[in-house]
């Protein structure tokens, strides 16, 4: 029997500038999609706040500023992917579309370049948040038994 979906799910929002979180945080909201559980949020300004937080667990998704400084997004995407055993889904806000690239190089699962435009934005958080929990979201078909030609 699926487990049923959870009434939130935590999205660590990491960027060294305060603008960026709150335009982030602004654009989602509580929920990012009608099908999707209420919103929680774990803000940080630097990367060892974000280990700190993945070493806690209870993290859904990480959406990482690339454009971050000292330690930017793209270099702790990478480092988290290849070091930790388990990792959430990561969105990694790029400079420029030109740059989805270094995404991928950063091993995210998805990105969107600044500015942030909020109804992109939402919409990638919702899918990749959709495919944490596909039963929430799953439409259930009740199935029909063929009927044998006479």
């Amino acid at each position: 029997m699926p487990s049923a979906a959870p009434d939130s799910l935590t999205v660590l929002v990491y960027s060294s500038h305060a603008a960026t979180r709150e335009k982030v945080l602004l654009s989602l909201g509580r929920r990012p999609a009608p099908d999707i559980a209420r919103l929680e949020y774990i803000e940080c300004a630097k990367g060892d706040e974000v280990l700190e937080a993945i070493d806690a667990g209870g993290v859904d998704l990480l959406i990482l500023d690339g454009e971050s400084t000292p330690e930017g997004g793209m270099g702790l995407a990478r480092q988290l992917k290849n070091e930790r055993t388990v990792s959430p889904p990561i969105l990694l806000l790029i400079g420029r579309r030109d740059d989805r690239w270094l995404a991928h190089w950063s091993q995210t699962d998805a990105a969107v370049p600044h500015p942030i435009d909020a109804i992109e934005l939402a919409e990638v958080t919702a899918e990749l948040l959709r495919r944490l929990v596909p039963a929430a979201t799953a439409v259930v078909v009740p199935t029909v038994p063929a009927v044998p030609a006479h």
